[in-house]
């Protein structure tokens, strides 16, 4: 029921991706009636692995985190985040108020030992034609040096898993290379990072800019969740302002029409490949169970997207390998605290 269009973006991509993926069963979380009577619209009522349902409240764009948790206990998202954690659906997918998703998410399904805070990962493309994971990119605007380095393992844990690297590269992202660039919370965060790979924990590569993203310097890239956000939304916005230049130019005169014409099939990859749904669906990661968050203003071709993470992930059992993972990566309580105070130490003998 979330997002800036609802059912109306959300019930076309379920049945879309339940008639494209035949292993997919899909649960529609919300008003019966209301999402009864979508389906209706698209013939799809009686579909065999699609089933509603019902919730009788919905969380709003601009409901508090408090009304969202205490007073909307029926809402779709809470109702949706409940069938996760009772074993009645492998992912929740949703669309809706980001902070909202992450606090009723933390609150109902908890998080893995050892994780402080659920980051946001998702991909973006890079020139070697593949992903670049990063996290996080929205879900902790202000972090602590052991909040990226958290988020640094999780990120390795996943392209571990999902991609079949055992040793994923990390990049920590900054305004330079150079060690002595950056803020405090970057520098604390490398001593974090080059301790782990100096112990083999961690495949860490150093510091990255923002166009190593692109460039696909590293497997991952971590950041605070305010750079991560702007970066997406900036990436994103870049991605259409170049297609719409493209298309307008394009359409421009005769000469450029033809020559789009010849050009069509190598314009119709760009196309793909600069697409932002394609991206669509970041994983909520670090919790003990799956959930993911789409753009709220996504179309639903980007929502299947969204969809098919969550499919892939769940496939994959994500979860289990993650868990199992973070329990090798994570330092104990006591490794933690002399790592973080060796950090604090080394900083201050460079400062003096």
């Amino acid at each position: 029921m979330g997002g800036d269009h609802g059912p109306a973006v959300t019930i076309p991509a379920a049945v879309a991706f339940a008639d494209s993926e035949p292993e997919a069963e899909l649960v529609l979380v919300g008003p019966e009636a209301v999402l009864a009577a979508e389906l209706k619209k698209l013939k799809a009522d009686n579909h065999p692995r699609l089933r509603v349902v019902n919730a009788t409240e919905m969380v709003t764009m601009e409901d508090t985190l408090e009304v969202a948790l205490r007073r909307k206990r029926d809402s779709s998202m809470r109702v949706a985040i409940n069938l996760v954690k009772e074993g009645q659906a492998d992912a929740c997918v949703s669309a809706g108020n980001t902070g909202a998703l992450m606090a009723i998410s933390r609150y109902v399904l908890k998080t893995i030992p050892g994780v402080d805070r659920p980051a946001i990962c998702s991909l973006l493309p890079n020139q070697k034609d593949g992903p670049t994971y990063m996290l996080d990119l929205g879900a902790n605007v202000d972090c602590e040096p052991q909040h990226l380095h958290q988020f640094a393992l999780m990120g390795s844990a996943l392209v571990s898993a999902m991609e079949g690297k055992p040793r994923p590269t990390v990049g920590l992202l900054n305004v330079g290379e150079e060690d002595i660039k950056g803020n405090d919370l970057v520098k604390q965060t490398a001593l974090l990072l080059r301790a782990d790979h100096e112990k083999g924990t961690l495949n860490f590569y150093g510091n990255v800019e923002g166009d190593d993203i692109f460039k696909g310097t590293t497997d991952i890239v971590v950041c605070d969740g305010f750079v991560g956000n702007v970066t997406l939304k900036a990436s994103e916005g870049l991605g259409r302002f170049v297609k719409g230049v493209l298309t307008t130019e394009l359409k421009s005169g005769p000469l450029n029409m033809l020559g789009a014409i010849i050009a069509r099939g190598a314009l119709k990859k760009i196309s793909q490949r600069l697409n932002p749904s394609r991206y669509n669906g970041g994983s909520l990661l670090g919790l003990r169970g799956l959930v993911f968050k789409s753009h709220g203003g996504a179309d639903a071709y980007g929502y299947q997207w969204a969809i098919r993470r969550a499919f892939d992930a769940a496939r994959n059992d994500l979860i289990s390998r993650i868990s199992s993972k973070m329990a090798d990566f994570m330092p104990q309580p006591d490794d933690a605290a002399a790592s973080q105070m060796t950090a604090t130490e080394n900083i201050e003998q460079k400062t003096a």
